[in-house]
């Protein structure tokens, strides 16, 4: 049974560059980034590591944690890192699981037979404070990862799950969003008092909340 949008992620103990993580109790009251790499010393991870660790004030300012996932051995990942530091300019700061047994692979299904039977796909997971699953994204070993969009839907995430609204197409923060169609007009003059656009009755766009 694949993971789906809604799921509880799968809690897990794991040995990581930074110790021993129990999943759930690390991510605690915040929200987390599970992502996984197909196999240490490959060119696409370590770019991606790299700016992973750059971005990871960005993560913070958000209450985001940040882990990542290998089925190569703690040790391998501590050598991974000096060439992580070396080549992108970033030291790595949030930990890399040693998944040799696959046992966090399995669980989140990150290995694809048609791709891989040893090696891990570039799996995203967001995952909620509640402990559900928010987003799943799952790209080909060859491609590199958007971190900005990462980002940018963790910002959609955040924002609708806190006001009764919608993201349209491109939004990124600061935009005008949609009133979800739940949200009757009496209804939505109390939460939005200054008033929205109706483009249709189902269409209704109103200045970002909160900004």
């Amino acid at each position: 049974m694949s993971i789906r949008i809604g799921d509880v992620a799968p809690d897990f103990t794991a040995e990581t560059t930074e110790g021993t993580v129990n999943f759930h109790e690390w991510l605690g009251e915040g929200w987390g980034v599970l992502f996984s790499h197909p196999k240490d010393f490959t060119p696409v991870c370590t770019t991606e590591l790299g700016e992973a660790a750059r971005l990871k004030p960005e993560f913070d300012k958000r209450n985001v944690k940040i882990i990542g996932l290998s089925v190569d051995p703690s040790e391998s990942h501590h050598k991974w890192a000096e060439d992580i530091a070396e080549t992108q300019g970033t030291a790595l700061n949030f930990p890399v699981i040693a998944d040799a047994d696959k046992k966090v692979a399995d669980l989140y299904e990150m290995i694809h037979p048609n791709a891989s039977d040893t090696f891990t796909v570039r799996s995203v997971f967001v995952i909620g404070p509640d402990k559900k699953v928010k987003l799943t994204l799952t790209y080909p070993a060859s491609t590199g990862r958007n971190f900005a969009e990462i980002l940018r839907v963790i910002d959609s995430l955040q924002l609708t799950a806190k006001y009764s609204v919608a993201t349209p197409v491109n939004w990124k923060d600061g935009d005008d969003v949609i009133i979800v169609p739940a949200v009757s007009d009496e209804a939505a003059k109390e939460k939005f008092p200054g008033g929205w656009k109706t483009v249709k009755p189902y269409l209704r766009v109103v200045a970002q909340p909160g900004k």
